[in-house]
């Protein structure tokens, strides 16, 4: 509940301050927590991903894109009103759809009785890998990792690529490149 709570606050502090820089510094701190919270669920391998994923690469990468970038968010020009109203009606019917959901950890669920037991049976005959783990995200569900992989590739160049765009269009205004280059 401590995790939690702290996670809430960090939530809260995001949506209400100003300074991107701030904002940068707390998701990298809402990564972390959120990685504290998927060791205490014993998921280590999610939380040494949102660990070095969340809270290294991304902090890094969006201090990056900072640098090239205004410190300031812009101020709205819009009502925040109908987003607000949005997000609450995606949450309730979010929370809706859990009500019948299976308690958490429970034997019986679906996952842990069918699921769960032919990939422990079956690891060793299929992937001959003894860890169940590793057998799963390499190669039961290998070409659904190269995938999401490619996804953040992808998504990585396109924020390149938009980040460049913008740089080349403030030295254009400027008169050239930024060495004084000829005006041609």
């Amino acid at each position: 509940m401590v995790l939690l709570t702290l996670m809430a606050l960090i939530t809260l502090a995001i949506v209400r301050v100003r300074n991107l820089f701030a904002v940068v510094a707390l998701t990298g701190a809402f990564s972390f927590l959120m990685a504290s919270v998927m060791m205490v669920l014993d998921a280590v391998d999610v939380a040494m991903t949102e660990a070095s994923v969340g809270a290294g690469i991304s902090t890094v990468l969006m201090l990056g894109a900072l640098y090239l970038t205004k410190s300031r968010e812009a101020p709205p020009r819009f009502s925040q009103v109908i987003p607000v109203v949005v997000a609450v009606g995606v949450g309730a019917v979010l929370v809706y759809g859990s009500l019948e959901l299976p308690g958490f950890g429970l034997a019986d669920t679906p996952v842990n009785t069918h699921v769960g037991e032919a990939y422990i049976q079956r690891v060793m005959y299929d992937a001959d890998i003894p860890n169940v783990v590793t057998a799963v995200l390499a190669s039961y569900r290998g070409y659904d990792t190269l995938g999401e992989t490619a996804v953040i590739f992808t998504a990585g160049i396109g924020v390149l690529l938009l980040l460049s765009r913008g740089r080349g269009e403030d030295s254009q205004a400027d008169g050239g490149e930024e060495g004084g280059g000829d005006a041609s």
